[in-house]
């Protein structure tokens, strides 16, 4: 059959040197004094929602700041009078909801023709009870719903030894760090009353079946009618488990596991508990929320999460193929900032791996109970494309054989890898009524498994080679029946797919070859006429969407690095390259307004804003280079 492209010709557009040149100057001219690079992470308009909510609970209310809030979640609204969880979607009825109360909140009329196009949304999507129930939490808070409506969270549940089958740590730790302090806001029926909205007004509707089957739901009715009678003696030490649990977990600079939802719903708890705003841990927290937010023309939003971890390591290991060197004057600042932000204690992970030792890196700037999986293996990429090995004595040497020796001893019983956890996979906890929003477990997943692949690969040496062959097994499994990859992570078979042959490439183990000519393959199949690649969020939920959707710099970047590891795929190689080239800016970046990151599948997405640099530069420094890079 013969290429879609191939009639464009079989060499990369003229000038692409010159394309990748201006690439990594725009990548060098993003450096952060400190050495690093941090990219905006983007997510939708319900985390700003949040952050006015918050602000009025706690009497925080900064007139200058919630005006530029309102002005960025007015520019948010989907033409159908509804606020998507991303672009090209329609509108949510949950995000549109807590955009609508916390509009009302901050005292916009309810007669504005914006307020009104919401309600009317949210009206025809079924209102306030076809909500998520963290939506109907942040509606509790306000007193604007019943809290004895909200699932029960016992905080007796915090006194379960750790090892016991139902314990907190049986959730991932995105879905634990959540829980804990809202077993304290469930427990004490927290109120902060705002003056309006009233409750009359809100949007109704008729109630969804609540989530979760007879079983859980009668547990939840048993738990309920135990919480109008407790045992005092027990429930105090449930919430002094829980008020403890949320101290020894806030990271240094005031956070908690990096990440909004815990951080905040932490944040209220203790106040809950007594803490007044003054109190060092409630105010480092409040001053550190600030930190994670954008300001611009268009106005003010939070930050969901920050990435500059990996947003540096991405950096640093594209800027090493593009033939940097370690004494680069860009490269030096950003090897020692990133040789710096190994984590040398032990976190939550250590529960279910009591003998590891701890030498891994997180996502963010400060979350040292949460170290992950997926930067601590693009971490060693990086590190390793400087010419770093595990056994070359060096400090770095060092560090990168603390990193594999971590990332052995994370990987699952049946050789896969996850994002945080090992084995955390008990299906159980997917039950409960109030885990109705986004993934509650972290089981391991392709293309996590293929990045450590590629790290073994990369930066080991044979004391892994076990481990890497289990992994390798794995990822061969978790194949599907067309060849593709399913990305956790990413957006989505693309991200997959290509992570997974990158990582075959970079083995060169003849037990891998069927599948990476087969995932190359499907590449090459949802290749777009043009030469680029995109997909859109839509397939986490309908198959048709598959590799299909507008095409993105990072998606036809993960496409490429994918298919640059062969010259059977060259014309394919060749067309994204040319995409990359015809799409930069003038400024050397591309632009990308399509979300390509994934936080839940169905649920929650994001926009790296500095993926659509960093990718290209790592995808065409490793197609100049030719086939022998993919190894």
């Amino acid at each position: 059959m013969t290429h879609p492209v191939a009639a464009a010709g079989t060499r990369p557009a003229r000038g692409l040197d010159a394309v990748l040149g201006r690439a990594v100057t725009a990548l060098r001219e993003r450096q952060l004094p400190d050495g690093s690079w941090q990219g905006e992470l983007e997510s939708n308009p319900s985390i700003t929602a949040e952050y006015l909510l918050l602000l009025r609970f706690l009497g925080r209310v900064d007139p200058a700041r919630e005006a530029a809030a309102i002005r960025w979640l007015r520019g948010q609204q989907a033409p159908d009078g509804g606020f998507a969880i991303a672009p090209g979607l329609d509108g949510d009825v949950s995000v549109t909801v807590e955009v609508l109360v916390a509009w009302r909140a901050c005292g916009i009329s309810a007669d504005d023709p914006q307020v009104r196009r919401a309600d009317a949304f949210a009206r025809a999507h079924g209102g306030v009870p076809a909500t998520r129930v963290f939506t109907r939490m942040w509606l509790a808070l306000a007193g604007l719903w019943p809290w004895d409506a909200i699932p029960a969270i016992p905080p007796e549940w915090l006194l379960y030894p750790a090892s016991w089958p139902g314990s907190c740590y049986d959730f991932a730790s995105w879905a634990r760090a959540t829980l804990v302090p809202l077993t304290i806001l469930r427990t004490a029926q927290t109120v902060f009353p705002l003056d309006a909205p009233g409750r009359a007004e809100l949007p109704s509707g008729p109630a969804r079946p609540a989530h979760g089957g007879h079983l859980w739901r009668g547990l939840d009715r048993v738990l309920r009618r135990y919480g109008r009678r407790p045992n005092a003696g027990l429930r105090e030490r449930g919430l002094a488990a829980a008020e403890a649990w949320i101290l020894a977990h806030q990271e240094a600079d005031g956070s908690w596991a990096g990440i909004q939802p815990p951080w905040v719903y932490g944040l209220m708890a203790l106040v809950a508990r007594g803490y007044a705003l003054d109190h060092p841990v409630v105010a480092r927290g409040l001053a550190a929320l600030e930190s994670f937010g954008v300001e611009d023309r268009t106005g003010f939003r939070l930050q969901a999460c920050i990435s500059p971890v990996w947003d540096t390591a991405l950096a640093l290991w594209g800027l090493a193929e593009a033939g940097l060197g370690p004494d680069d004057e860009t490269v030096a600042p950003g090897l020692a900032w990133l040789e710096a932000k190994e984590i040398r204690q032990r976190g939550d992970w250590a529960i279910r791996r009591p003998r590891a030792e701890p030498g891994a890196w997180a996502f963010e700037l400060h979350n040292d109970w949460y170290p992950d999986i997926d930067d601590t293996a693009v971490v060693l990429c990086a590190l390793s494309a400087f010419g770093a090995r595990a056994d070359d004595g060096t400090r770095v040497g060092a560090a990168i054989a603390r990193g594999l020796g971590w990332l052995a001893a994370m990987q699952g019983r049946d050789g896969g890898f996850a994002a945080f956890d090992a084995d955390n996979t008990r299906r159980w906890v997917e039950g409960p009524p109030v885990c109705d929003f986004g993934e509650v477990l972290d089981p391991p997943s392709p293309d996590v498994t293929a990045h450590v692949l590629e790290a073994f690969c990369r930066a080991g040496d044979r004391r892994h080679s076990t481990a890497m062959a289990r992994a390798a097994s794995w990822l061969r499994r978790s194949e599907e029946a067309d060849g593709a990859y399913y990305g956790r992570w990413g957006v989505n078979y693309v991200y997959g797919t290509g992570a997974a042959a990158t990582a075959y490439a970079a083995r060169r183990d003849p037990a891998d070859r069927l599948h990476l000519d087969r995932a190359a393959a499907w590449l090459a199949r949802h290749q777009q006429a043009d030469g680029g690649f995109g997909e859109s969020v839509r397939s986490y939920e309908e198959p048709r969407w598959r590799g299909h959707g507008p095409a993105t710099a990072s998606q036809t970047a993960w496409a490429l690095l994918g298919l640059a590891h062969d010259p059977r795929h060259r014309v394919a190689a060749d067309a994204a390259a040319r995409w990359l080239a015809e799409h930069q800016e003038a400024d050397g970046a591309w632009d990308e307004p399509w979300f390509t990151g994934t936080g839940f599948p169905g649920d929650f997405y994001l926009n790296y804003h500095l993926y659509r640099l960093t990718w290209p530069v790592l995808a065409l420094a490793r197609c100049q280079r030719g086939p022998a890079a993919g190894g």
